[in-house]
């Protein structure tokens, strides 16, 4: 499924659907959460957000196809096809998902691509950096730079090196292959990718996570935000990092910033799972809330 969220002169921004429903129990995602928590606000976030009934969290597995600057940027690649993942399920070992297709549906093919950005090195975010050639793994966008930072690579490397099924042997097949085929470009908060887009930092989830600051004009200000944020419900709860992240106080505290600064400057934020287009964020009762554009 592709989803045309934003279209203007300047930019235009598909959502590319990997798993369009991947629900986690509430308590597995954010460990601090209670449902009850969530009742005030189960207006905004029942059916598409939240599984009261069943506790669970609801996101979306997905990418962003920018064109910008007189580029094709792709922002995180998903779960990918064919590899194995035994620990998900729901990841392990797919096949005929129609992500590429999804990808054509926006009028993109997979060498039209400039650059990759990877937020961050999870196994849900680069899957389809590759793909299965001849039983080897190659990059899945040949013409592109894919866009990483020096601390994400380090510290996946580390883990495989400790133990080769760490972050679900992600590294060795979606992450090796593009820094052998020398695509890797390394860049640091305050790098521009292109011209008004703007790599900044979100380190807590993971400890090299990045995000994209896309100024595009009047109310056209977007943040590309990883998994600083996954749901909605961490606008309410900012407290609540999820049991995926490597520093749960550190994540607090840059989701904090961001928000603050959504608030304040009047962003548009794109979580990488939200389900949904974009969000802005307004401050409501001394904190905030989330203003969903579905």
């Amino acid at each position: 499924m592709a989803n045309l969220a934003v279209q203007s002169k300047r930019i235009s921004i598909h959502r590319i659907v990997d798993l369009d429903l991947f629900a986690i129990p509430l308590e597995t995602i954010f460990p601090d959460g209670r449902i009850a928590a969530l009742n005030p606000f189960a207006e905004a976030l029942a059916d598409r957000h939240v599984d009261f009934a069943a506790g669970k969290v609801l996101l979306t597995i997905q990418s962003h196809l920018l064109r910008f600057g007189g580029k094709t940027v792709l922002i995180d690649t998903c779960v990918g096809e064919h590899k194995a993942r035994p620990l998900r399920p729901e990841w392990n070992q797919r096949s005929a998902t129609g992500y590429l297709a999804n990808l054509a549906a926006a009028g993109c093919a997979p060498q039209d691509i400039d650059i990759v950005m990877c937020t961050h090195l999870h196994a849900d975010h680069v899957g389809w950096n590759t793909r299965l050639e001849s039983g080897r793994w190659v990059p899945t966008f040949p013409n592109a730079r894919y866009v990483m930072s020096q601390r994400e690579i380090d510290q996946r490397a580390q883990e495989a090196a400790n133990s080769p099924a760490a972050n679900h042997g992600s590294f060795q097949d979606s992450v090796l292959p593009i820094l052998n085929a020398g695509l890797a470009q390394v860049q640091k908060p305050g790098d521009r990718i292109v011209d008004d887009a703007l790599i900044v930092d979100l380190a807590g989830h993971a400890p090299g996570q990045i995000g994209l600051d896309v100024a595009a004009g009047r109310d056209a200000h977007f943040l590309f935000c990883g998994d600083a944020i996954h749901s909605p419900v961490q606008v309410f709860w900012p407290d609540w990092s999820s049991g995926f992240c490597l520093d749960r106080v550190q994540a607090a505290q840059t989701r904090r910033a961001l928000l603050r600064r959504a608030a304040d400057e009047d962003l548009r934020l794109v979580p990488g799972h939200l389900r949904g287009m974009t969000m802005r964020v307004a401050e409501r009762n001394g904190g905030f809330i989330p203003l969903l554009n579905n």
